[in-house]
């Protein structure tokens, strides 16, 4: 499937800023099923682009000269194909790092009994990580605007309620806490209907390790299925601070004011 996807993210503030820089994690994974046919960045201030530990293309955007608003503006094509659930593993880190809790994703007793009720046991790897993914689903309910970027995967766990990154870190937490190395996934995700949603659009989800095949094996935590065509990567990490599309700070500028659009569409709709 070919998916064309427009990203604006726009800050705005009460007063100046004298100084701002930004990681941006906002261009697509070239890896395994997908290919960026197309991509294009708007910003402002200079941009240095490197390629993180982690394998994610990522750019420093640094704004020295007062402003009191930004925006940038990412758009392209990328090409998600059908060929296999699993993803080889690529980049200079081994699984095992992604093996060692984070503070978003350490443990508690809470998380240790879930991973225990459906990790441990003598069924298949792959439908135990489902069941899993089924059983935070059923504890962590889907629900906008009950959480912050700074909420662990126990605080989630203990509301009872989240988004797509909280469910995420549940499971990451879980399989950490029973020995098996997880990822955490930032992207988009196109919902099928022909233009993009705010809230589903941008999406995170999970890589499980599968040892013996040597591959990660993407789930998407929300829905309860593998990733498939309609999930395109952009970043992976231990947790949402290291794959967070847009991460930064700034100097001044008192009160903030965030602003997100995603669209995501089939290139053959437009």
């Amino acid at each position: 499937m070919q998916l064309r996807i427009l990203h604006r993210t726009a800050y705005r503030y009460d007063e100046p800023v004298k100084y701002s820089a930004q990681a941006l994690r906002l261009t697509p994974r070239r890896e395994g099923r997908q290919r960026v046919l197309g991509w294009s960045m708007q910003a402002p201030g200079r941009r240095i682009e490197q390629v993180d530990a982690h394998g994610n293309v990522t750019h420093l955007l640094t704004v020295e000269d007062p402003h009191k608003e930004i925006e940038i503006v990412v758009t392209g094509d990328v090409e998600v194909g059908a060929e296999g659930e699993l993803l080889p593993h690529e980049g200079p880190l081994s699984p095992l790092a992604y093996l060692f809790a984070t503070p978003l994703t350490v443990a508690n007793e809470a998380i240790n009994s879930l991973a225990k009720e459906y990790l441990d046991g003598d069924r298949a790897l792959r439908e135990k990580l489902y069941a899993l993914a089924t059983g935070i689903c059923e504890r962590v309910r889907y629900k906008k605007g009950t959480t912050s970027v700074e909420d662990s995967a126990a605080a989630a766990l203990a509301r009872g309620e989240g988004v797509c990154q909280d469910q995420a870190h549940v499971f990451i937490s879980c399989c950490r806490a029973a020995g098996i190395p997880v990822r955490y996934v930032s992207g988009y995700f196109y919902t099928g209907n022909g233009n993009g949603d705010g809230t589903a659009a941008s999406h995170a989800w999970v890589d499980a390790w599968i040892p013996e095949a040597k591959s990660w094996l993407g789930i998407d935590v929300t829905h309860r299925e593998p990733t498939g065509v309609q999930h395109c990567r952009l970043a992976v990490g231990r947790d949402y601070l290291d794959a967070a599309p847009v991460r930064g700070v700034r100097r001044g500028g008192g009160r903030e004011m965030m602003d997100v659009d995603v669209l995501v569409s089939k290139a053959s709709d437009q």
